[in-house]
């Protein structure tokens, strides 16, 4: 059976929300009524009819009812708790601005409640999907215009991947008649598609004439058939881009972000503020002063270094750490190396251990740095490496971090060589471009780990 039912699948994630938050707000009264004191049921209602217009405004914003048959399951997971997030800051700012008093207890258990019961329902729903797919049902008939590589690919995914729904028929090529899964040449795709109930065609344009495209375009159109193109392998990097429309022109975008995410942007900067306050409160406000007296009986001189360094959208701003080196004419130009005659005895321990860093938490709460992510150069570094790496410059999308995945994979403190820059930009890049809230955590945990254990790069 083809893709008959999919115009009813929205509605099914919208009941079925709609009903998680009437059954997390019913629940939680139910179970917390003696301890909040009774509600009217008038007053029951309405709480949960303002839960649910709070909840499709908040859907309609983030667009949480766009799916894909090639979802993942776990970005189906993310993107309902991008929703429930969302949602609970919405009631939260209206139940402020509004005075309303509603029992925090409550509130807390419904949040809890409908956050799992969201979760649940698109997982449950998109594991049904599949299964029903693999057995058969709503499915798409597709056939692939061009013989190439990609086309190839495309339909090893077709076949080998049954639960997205998917039911290939063959190819259509000039070129290629009598290969393998090649039904004709283009002149028969119309009839064909017709004859056999296909419901999108994918077209390879480099493999086609530009009147051969209009055409082919034409008939999708006066025939509502879906059309959809396939890229040529190393023209672009599609896998990087996304779609934004000016009005009603698209426009490919090379490079996404996930940090340009409001919400992720949220989730990261909360994360920083109350890391960087746990850190300051209970580790900064007893060690420094410790670490400060260590470094003056030491060397003369500051206890504070302070530096420019290359943040966001390559703006400077003042990077502070625990002073390592005697005081020197050559700090802002001369990257310190092993051996560095300048650091102090106190200095090589602090650099060993990484607490030189921990002044960097303020730069965390002022907000011209991340707990993770890039680290930060000289601004003299920043204009060097820039001429010679490739790339070096995208690293700056995002602040720059106390630690990041490159300095938990090795790429840490000295860097002699070009080789070694490209090698800490290659993972920067890949952190910026596949940043997760866990991923942060994963790196946060192997920092602290590797300041026990000891790293060879560490000097």
């Amino acid at each position: 059976m083809p893709g008959l039912y999919s115009k009813y699948i929205k509605p099914v994630h919208a009941i079925g929300d709609a009903s998680a938050i009437a059954i997390s707000i019913i629940t939680s009264y139910s179970l917390l009524q003696e301890k909040i004191g009774p509600f009217t049921t008038g007053r029951l209602v309405e709480i949960i009819i303002f839960a649910i217009l709070a909840w499709f405004f908040c859907s309609s914003i983030l667009r949480s009812y766009k799916f894909y048959r090639v979802s993942k399951v776990s970005r189906v997971a993310i993107n309902a708790f991008k929703v429930v997030l969302f949602f609970i800051l919405l009631c939260e700012a209206a139940l402020n601005i509004s005075a309303a008093e509603i029992n925090r207890h409550f509130l807390l258990a419904q949040y809890v409640l409908l956050a799992v019961l969201i979760v649940s329902w698109r997982i449950t729903v998109v594991t049904f999907l599949r299964y029903a797919r693999r057995k058969g049902y709503n499915y798409r008939t597709v056939i692939i215009v061009g013989y190439s590589k990609t086309a190839l690919d495309l339909k090893r995914f077709f076949t080998s991947r049954p639960e997205h729904g998917y039911r290939f028929l063959g190819f259509f090529d000039d070129h290629n008649v009598g290969k393998p899964a090649v039904l004709g040449r283009f002149e028969d795709i119309k009839n064909f598609a017709l004859e056999n109930g296909v419901d999108e065609i994918y077209c390879s344009p480099y493999n086609l004439k530009r009147e051969q495209i209009v055409e082919l375009l034409d008939f999708v159109d006066n025939n509502l058939l879906r059309m959809k193109f396939l890229p040529e392998p190393g023209e672009l990097p599609f896998n990087q881009m996304k779609v934004d429309f000016y009005d009603v022109l698209p426009i490919l975008i090379f490079r996404s972000i996930p940090l340009d995410d409001a919400v992720n942007k949220f989730i990261k900067r909360a994360f920083d503020i109350f890391f960087s306050l746990t850190v300051i409160i209970f580790l900064l406000s007893w060690l420094l002063p410790i670490l400060g007296i260590l470094i003056k009986l030491d060397s003369r001189g500051p206890v504070f270094f302070k530096q420019y360094r290359t943040g966001i959208d390559n703006k400077k701003f003042k990077c502070w750490k625990l002073r390592t080196m005697t005081v020197n004419s050559d700090s802002d130009t001369k990257q310190a190396v092993r051996g560095d005659s300048r650091i102090t005895a106190v200095g090589a321990f602090l650099r060993k251990t990484s607490l030189d860093e921990l002044p960097q938490f303020f730069n965390v709460l002022l907000g011209n740095m991340s707990v993770v992510g890039p680290r930060p150069h000289m601004l003299q570094h920043t204009k060097q490496y820039s001429q010679i790496v490739d790339k070096f410059m995208v690293r700056h999308f995002i602040k720059p971090g106390i630690t990041g995945l490159s300095q938990i994979r090795g790429y840490r403190g000295e860097t002699t060589d070009v080789h070694q820059m490209r090698g800490r930009v290659k993972i920067d890049i890949f952190y910026l471009e596949n940043w997760s809230f866990l991923l942060d955590l994963k790196i946060i945990v192997f920092t602290v780990l590797n300041i026990f254990t000891g790293e060879d790069n560490a000097f």
